[in-house]
């Protein structure tokens, strides 16, 4: 039949009192908890937050290069421009940039005796080093400094080192060369007498520890340009800083980006202005030897129409020229770069693609640029970009490749186009073909130089009214003035609920791990109604007696007297017959059969009752033990009545001639008097001697003289001598020490029942700890013996 789960078969009190038994420990852990998480708040250096919000100002959202490129599809899954000004700005350039700025990479810390507290721009000295700034940022010191006036101080290296005495304004030896410390007027006053430890650290360092610490997440709404700053400090005035700073720092590093662009593109329209200039002089001067020369000062325009559709013509073919010469220069600039350098933009060619390519190049070769001024080209961003910058050379070198070959082809049909208009104009006169020439030439050179100077001054004011790529939402400002770590009621209420869950926890597992017996009701639980558990008793301490005293009512003493009465109760249902030849037994040794036998013995005595004591446990006999003073007490004397002179059950079973008078010993106990078999000396043949029949003699024998015979025998599992005798008893009581005795030993007495080797099997529960008793542990209350509660221990009535 199969066993459901029911709720019902759950003793949730039995759950609950495992757990408020060992109320002390959950006390201790939580108070050990809450102390934990005041020292954490005492002594936690506190941290503030910051926070800034920027917009980036798309402006090359309408350039039509992106377009270009998304067409091609040369970008495809990094064409997120918010993503990739957030890595900008968290670049280590940057960073480096603001510590340096902000000399960060220089700590000043006031000792303290258990914290130092860290200034921050109140420091009560200004440190000057000789060395260069590049070589100080890239190092790292720690000195001392103990402020004795306003015009002395002392100086050491090491912490347990004595401080040297110095003059603010000396000069004083470091590792990174002569350091000079000035005094600060206006904060000196503050902190005479405290002492100091600066610490001096690389910028590259520090800068690494900001930026793993700054977080720059973008706004939440979907396409927003908008994004977050935030950073968590010891100081809150510092991490404001920091965040404003870096800001500052990435729109500078853009405008200096743009004005390199604008200084390449004035440059090479400088250079293409000088060469301009130096033809259309020539020009000039060619029309005025021509019209000296010739003394021409006006000619007749005979061929106007002729002429028109020349000069347009020729315009054309100028034109078409110049956009020839300036892609040709522009392709072999490109191709005749070694690296990665910015080209000149907004040349003015037809071609709108050039232009788009030309400023995405520069804008990822000033990134690049950038990048490797803190880093190699090993880095993986730089490798990115440098396959990024490649596609666009590319890209550059096929589009100026067609326009030439477009403007080429152009030009060879306006040419063969001016050939046909030249032949009907050659019916003109020389002088006016020739200066009609030399006017139109001067004219085109005039109106390219007119253009180049036109867009020389177009990228001075681009340069000019540049803006920055983000503008300030929020400055850096802190949500509470109270710092957000350590959180101080999340700390304590987390103490509280480790407190409880620690030993919730140690409780839970041990319960788990533990696998032996700890209570009679545990017992009960695992051989069912099968077998009865008449008794549990307390465990005793070291200090405690081992016999119950006379009127005793404590509660061991009333465990044995409800063992005793269970044992009654079982020797009327039953009709043994004999019924009162009581075997005690156990698993293994030290489970407490003697300690039991003794003191049920005892127990009986005190109702006066008639009791003989037998120790059966002839291979490890204990009995002794335990009766060594009483028996010296009925006057046998120590010699007579130590341990090897007394005659017990293996001389009885080796020796026919002794009868059962020869072997009792009477002992008084407690005013009470209990005779006592004990074990004799230990034989080399324990098990051969223990069937000898006068052994079933003599428990005939003295079940009929006493009203009770208590056999103290050996543990069943050990050895076969318990099981040789188990014929005799009328009742076997099997002891069970709590926390010791494994639940699967008790498999071996029930497969003995079962089997039909032992009878009137019953079990006992000994040293179970006053928490786990049954009933609460509550015996002996109410027995003349007053419990005071906890509290009234410590008052003085």
């Amino acid at each position: 039949m199969e066993n459901k789960f029911s709720f019902k078969s759950i003793d949730f009190k039995e759950i609950i009192r495992q757990y408020t038994s060992k109320w002390y420990l959950f006390l201790l852990v939580i108070i050990f908890c809450l102390g934990a998480a005041f020292l954490y708040n005492r002594y936690t250096a506190p941290l503030y937050d910051a926070q800034a919000r920027i917009k980036i100002e798309m402006e090359g959202n309408n350039n039509p290069e992106l377009a270009v490129f998304q067409d091609l599809g040369s970008f495809q899954g990094q064409m997120n421009p918010i993503i990739d000004e957030m890595e900008i700005i968290k670049s280590r350039s940057n960073f480096v940039d603001v510590v340096n700025r902000l000399q960060l990479n220089t700590q000043v810390f006031k000792l303290g005796n258990i914290l130092d507290s860290e200034i921050y721009k109140d420091s009560p000295f200004n440190l000057n080093f000789k060395e260069s700034d590049s070589i100080v940022n890239q190092s790292g010191f720690t000195f001392y400094v103990n402020v004795v006036s306003d015009a002395t101080f002392g100086y050491k290296r090491q912490e347990d080192e004595p401080y040297k005495q110095n003059i603010f304004g000396s000069n004083i030896s470091t590792p990174l060369g002569d350091m000079i410390i000035t005094p600060s007027v206006e904060n000196i006053k503050l902190f005479k007498g405290s002492e100091f430890r600066i610490v001096i650290r690389p910028s590259a360092v520090v800068a690494d520890i900001y930026r793993s610490r700054v977080q720059i997440v973008p706004f939440e709404t979907r396409g927003s340009n908008i994004i977050s700053l935030y950073l968590q400090d010891r100081i809150q005035q510092r991490a404001q800083d920091i965040i404003n700073a870096l800001i500052a720092v990435y729109n500078e590093n853009a405008i200096e980006d743009k004005k390199i662009a604008a200084d390449k593109t004035s440059n090479f329209i400088d250079a293409r202005i000088t060469e301009i200039y130096s033809n259309l002089y020539n020009v000039d001067q060619s029309a005025e030897e021509f019209k000296t020369n010739r003394g021409i000062t006006d000619i007749s325009s005979e061929s106007n129409i002729n002429l028109s559709v020349g000069m347009e013509n020729r315009q054309q073919l100028e034109s078409a020229s110049l956009q020839l010469n300036m892609a040709s220069s522009m392709k072999d600039m490109v191709e005749n770069q070694d690296g990665y350098e910015i080209l000149p933009s907004n040349l003015g060619l037809s071609d709108q693609t050039i232009s788009g390519t030309t400023a995405r190049y520069n804008q990822l070769v000033a990134e690049r640029n950038r990048l490797l001024e803190s880093s190699s080209n090993l880095n993986p961003v730089v490798q990115n970009l440098d396959k990024e910058l490649n596609t666009l050379k590319r890209s550059l070198l096929s589009s100026l490749n067609n326009t030439t070959g477009n403007l080429e082809l152009q030009i060879n049909s306006l040419a063969r186009q001016q050939s046909r208009i030249n032949s009907r104009i050659y019916s003109a006169p020389g002088n006016e073909r020739e200066l009609r020439d030399i006017t139109r030439k001067l004219e085109t050179t005039e109106s390219l130089y007119l253009y180049l100077l036109e867009k020389r001054e177009e990228a001075q004011i681009a340069f000019a009214s540049a803006s920055p790529p983000s503008s300030i939402v929020d400055p850096a400002y802190s949500v509470s003035s109270m710092p957000v770590s350590p959180n101080k009621i999340i700390n304590y209420l987390a103490a509280l609920f480790l407190g409880f869950l620690i030993p919730f926890l140690l409780i839970y597992v041990s319960g788990l791990l533990n696998n032996t017996i700890y209570n009679k009701k545990d017992l009960e639980e695992i051989i069912g109604d099968q077998i009865p558990v008449i008794a549990e008793l307390p465990n005793i301490k070291k200090k405690d007696k081992k016999i119950v005293q006379k009127d005793d009512r404590s509660v061991l003493a009333e465990s044995l007297r409800i063992l005793r009465t269970n044992i009654n109760y079982i020797q009327k249902s039953q009709n043994l017959e004999p019924d009162n030849l009581i075997f005690i037994t156990s698993s293994v040794s030290g489970e407490g059969k003697t300690f039991i036998s003794s003191n049920l013995a005892k127990i009986y005595a005190d109702a006066r009752k008639k009791v003989l004591l037998v120790g059966a446990d002839i291979r490890n006999p204990r009995l002794y033990d335990f009766f060594s003073d009483d028996v010296d007490k009925i006057g046998l004397g120590k010699t007579m009545a130590s341990k090897s002179n007394i005659v017990g059950l293996t001389d009885y079973l080796v020796n026919e001639d002794l009868k059962s008078e020869d072997i009792i010993v009477p002992a008084q106990v407690n005013e009470n008097e209990i005779d006592i078999i004990f074990s004799g000396k230990i034989p080399p043949n324990p098990t051969e001697l223990l069937m000898n029949a006068r052994l079933g003699k003599l428990f005939e024998k003295v079940t009929k003289m006493y009203d009770y015979v208590i056999v103290d025998t050996a543990p069943l599992m050990v050895v076969t001598d318990t099981l040789l005798i188990s014929e005799f008893a009328s009742q076997i009581l099997y002891v069970v020490k709590a926390h010791s005795t494994e639940k699967k030993v008790i498999d071996f007495p029930k497969k003995l029942k079962q089997e039909g080797k032992i009878k009137g099997l019953s079990f006992i529960v000994n040293n179970v700890k006053q928490s786990e008793l049954g009933y609460g542990g509550k015996y002996g209350y109410g027995y003349g013996q007053e419990v005071k509660p906890w509290w009234k221990f410590y008052s003085k009535s």
